[in-house]
């Protein structure tokens, strides 16, 4: 690690970092030797190891430079297993990290926790899982943004294109509020056992609510799910990516009263927040008649266009604290989600506070 010698005060050090454009425009932590040994001493990986090349700039993410942006953020140094676990899965070519940062979309890399480690590095799943007031939702969100930042090459205007952006860009991590959830936890769905802590990583833009404070059956909820999904400007309106629904818990439970799994779920929004393609603009619907809509190969006015491709790519989580707001989460797209376990300092992907001691 090169070493940057400043001036002792904070102000100065800030000023450095703005200046060379490697903030997210938020104060950082300075990245001292000792905090980023600190930081070091919660992998077995070597500091050096490349975890990752990362597009569009291709940066090598070493376990150090990644360390270096997690002190930036504000990490907790036990939260470094879980940074680490994140910017890996980003790296896989089916996440298209590339084109999640250099789109003009205004998406960013939704990172959502699961298994013990949630509640033992105190990951918010319940009230405000999605806004401000945690350390550690803000803190490993934002250390993954300024990877993507100083690592990855992904400034504003230069390998960022995106048109407007999102506040989503400078911290986006939540944890599932499994406690809450009548189903098995997203994890599981994905083949992992209950008790191994995951990392779940998606293009995603910032959330959008879902007031319901009438509905009574499961099927008045999705009724209103889907119509908030079924939306023309998202990139998912015409049958690509894999959209997100976060539940909160009451209308989880409302709709798990009536008997509704998850498959049940995805199936019936599939088919209900499917759009007649006539309400696109003709310029839209000639431009993806002519590249071709997934879902079918022929496509006239009167046809109904899905929000996914199927039922399957339709992501269903438990997440927030009481009252009755859901969230419906578009995507970018051409990406998919990607989730792996977390690697602790013992190499085990199950996860315990005790197992975060230092040499």
């Amino acid at each position: 690690m090169a070493v940057i010698r400043l001036p002792g005060t904070l102000e100065a050090v800030n000023a450095h970092f703005h200046r060379e454009g490697m903030t997210d425009g938020l104060p950082i932590v300075p990245p001292t030797r000792e905090a980023v040994d600190g930081m070091l001493a919660y992998t077995d990986l070597e500091p050096q190891e490349v975890i990752a090349v990362l597009p569009p700039y291709k940066g090598q993410a070493t376990v150090e430079k990644i360390a270096i942006n997690a002190v930036m953020a504000g990490c907790l140094p036990q939260y470094f297993p879980v940074v680490l676990t994140a910017v890996a899965a980003l790296a896989e070519e089916s996440y298209n990290l590339y084109g999640v940062l250099a789109t003009t979309h205004p998406c960013s890399n939704l990172v959502m926790v699961n298994g013990p480690i949630a509640s033992e590095l105190d990951i918010n799943s319940g009230y405000n899982a999605l806004g401000q007031g945690w350390r550690a939702n803000a803190s490993i969100g934002r250390a993954v943004r300024l990877v993507m930042i100083n690592i990855a090459g992904a400034r504003p205007g230069v390998l960022d294109r995106a048109t407007q952006g999102t506040p989503a860009k400078i911290a986006y991590c939540f944890a599932e509020n499994e406690a809450r959830s009548p189903w098995e936890p997203f994890h599981v769905e994905r083949g992992f056992d209950a008790g191994t802590s995951t990392v779940t990583v998606l293009g995603a833009e910032g959330p959008h609510n879902i007031n319901d404070h009438g509905s009574t059956s499961a099927e008045e909820i999705l009724t209103t799910v889907a119509g908030t999904m079924a939306i023309l400007g998202s990139n998912n309106a015409f049958g690509t990516g894999e959209p997100m629904v976060i539940l909160g818990p009451e209308h989880a439970a409302t709709i798990a009263a009536d008997g509704l799994n998850k498959a049940q779920i995805k199936s019936w929004l599939y088919e209900h927040s499917k759009i007649l393609a006539g309400r696109f603009s003709p310029g839209n619907f000639a431009r993806h008649t002519q590249r071709g809509w997934p879902q079918t190969e022929y496509v006239t006015p009167e046809t109904y266009v899905g929000s996914a491709f199927s039922a399957d790519d339709i992501l269903i989580v438990v997440a927030g604290g009481a009252g009755k707001h859901s969230c419906f989460v578009p995507t970018f797209g051409h990406t998919r989600d990607i989730t792996r376990p977390i690697a602790l300092k013992d190499g085990t992907a199950v996860s315990s506070v005790e197992a975060f001691v230092a040499p």
